[in-house]
């Protein structure tokens, strides 16, 4: 490649690649949508409880499914499916990190009543059925305030069934469907065990919900929140937890991202590219006309792996170093992104990516490829330090007990690592904090257990990774956070600023 054409597809990649990954619960825009197939199941109305790793997706599909324009998107790539009907899907938020007062209780309001006696299963049933006011049908639910809301449903359970049953029979006529979706339950709680008793009522709540036909409750949760024995402690919960779904992305869906979102960007830049990996790799597009965006699809069939190997090579070069003894870059980046489960979030991998690609402008303007390989690492170094920032934010514990690790070189003995927490006085600090903090996780939920306890409280985050001697070892994308070292791997990031 010409040394003007790798700065064009580096422009490219600048130009099309987002410079923030979250949405904040903003609606995406539907020509950055992709859909792995594997999502499919998860986004039908019939599914209850959908489960991502942090950056996996969920808030993500909880703002696209509120868009009509992406719903009908969705309900074209399942057509085959005769109960997807996501185009005749009716949606609503009832939780969820931009909030409408009137549709949903903000934290500070659930966390009254919780402290007022009031039930979760109680609060979400009188979300749900307040929410049922999109819909010409009565009586609706009393009351101008949530307390007053909360009061009328517990008092007239008879009301609150009819309305119910009149919504589900008004739907059945329109032959529509009513969702209601529920997300960031990390911030409806100022604790772990007011967070557990809410998702446990949500739980209740959805699972109440499932006897209509057409009304249903979706759930994005993350593993930790619903891999919980205290959040299962309801008549058939089983049932419920039974059917979750998992957000999964495989390393071509984030690949596929990828040329979803260089396709669909900067006019002249998208054709572009477009046109090339049209004519040089077959891959097909077909432009999809959604009213007020058009977007252009891939065609699953010309997007295989080996395709999408041979066109990342192409911007980034075959080899991560000067031969084919230090890897690939297309297995590389998703091998060095993933968690001990081997999960690699969308969000790790447009962030890595889009680092790399400032990076190689910045240090290798003159490189053969839009990406240098010495910069991919740079943007792994990068993507490390937004997940070490994520799960600073969902389980401040994990700080404590991970700082006092840095300059450890792993895979290492667990007594290692237990003699650091010891030095450090780490678990006998967790022990003594407040369990009243303003955080939705302040401690390991093992932590009674001790050391063990909090080690298998890192495993379930995929944190640590239990070897067969039993040492442990710790996935890239964490140990290059938190400065631990790994003999020829990644630099770890020794201040948390930049290089």
């Amino acid at each position: 490649m010409k040394a003007n054409e790798a700065q064009a597809w580096r422009d490219d990649l600048l130009s099309a690649l987002p410079e923030g990954t979250s949405l904040h619960g903003d609606a995406p825009s539907a020509r950055f949508v992709y859909l792995p197939p594997s999502h499919l199941k998860a986004l039908r109305p019939d599914a209850t409880v959908v489960v991502g790793m942090r950056g996996a997706g969920k808030s993500f599909w909880w703002a696209a499914l509120q868009q009509p324009e992406v719903r009908t998107l969705l309900a074209g790539a399942d057509a085959r499916n005769p109960h997807a009907d996501l185009d005749q899907t009716g949606v609503v938020a009832g939780f969820g990190e931009a909030l409408d007062s009137e549709a949903s209780p903000d934290r500070d309001t659930l966390v009254h009543l919780l402290e007022r006696g009031v039930d979760a299963w109680m609060i979400w049933r009188t979300v749900v059925l307040h929410n049922l006011r999109v819909l010409p049908v009565g009586p609706h639910v009393e009351g101008g305030r949530w307390p007053e809301r909360c009061g009328w449903v517990g008092e007239h359970p008879e009301e609150a069934a009819l309305l119910l049953h009149a919504a589900d029979q008004h739907l059945q006529r329109e032959n529509r469907w009513l969702l209601i979706l529920f997300d960031a339950l990390d911030r409806s709680a100022r604790d772990r065990a007011q967070m557990d008793d809410l998702i446990r009522g949500l739980l209740q709540t959805a699972l109440d919900v499932r006897g209509c036909r057409r009304i249903r409750v979706k759930c994005f949760l993350r593993p930790d929140q619903i891999d919980n024995a205290r959040v299962g402690t309801f008549p058939d919960a089983s049932k419920l937890l039974a059917t979750r779904v998992e957000l999964h992305w495989a390393r071509e869906d984030l690949y596929g991202l990828l040329w979803q979102y260089m396709a669909n960007g900067e006019a002249t830049r998208s054709e572009r590219f477009r046109q090339m990996t049209e004519r040089e790799f077959g891959l097909r597009w077909s432009l999809v006309n959604l009213g007020r965006e058009s977007v252009w699809s891939p065609d699953p069939d010309t997007q295989g792996e080996g395709v999408q190997r041979r066109l990342f090579h192409a911007l980034a070069g075959e080899w991560m170093g000067t031969d084919h003894r230090r890897g690939f870059p297309y297995t590389w980046i998703h091998g060095h992104l993933a968690d001990a489960y081997g999960r690699t979030s969308p969000r790790s991998f447009l962030v890595a990516l889009r680092a790399a690609a400032d990076d190689s402008q910045t240090r290798h303007a003159s490189h053969a490829y839009a990406l240098h390989y010495e910069s991919i690492k740079r943007g792994v170094q990068a993507a490390s330090r937004v997940r070490v920032a994520e799960l600073l934010e969902d389980n401040p514990w994990v700080e404590r007990v991970m700082q006092p690790l840095a300059g450890l070189v792993v895979p290492c003995r667990f007594q290692d690592v237990v003699s650091r927490w010891r030095q450090a006085g780490s678990l006998q600090d967790l022990d003594r904090t407040p369990r009243s903090a303003e955080t939705p996780v302040d401690i390991p939920p093992h932590l009674p257990e001790g050391e063990r306890g909090v080690r298998r409280d890192l495993e379930d985050l995929g944190i640590f990774l239990s070897m067969e001697d039993g040492g442990i070892n710790v996935p890239d994308v964490f140990r290059v956070g938190y400065g631990l070292g790994r003999r020829g791997g990644v630099k770890p990031v020794h201040s948390r600023s930049a290089e």
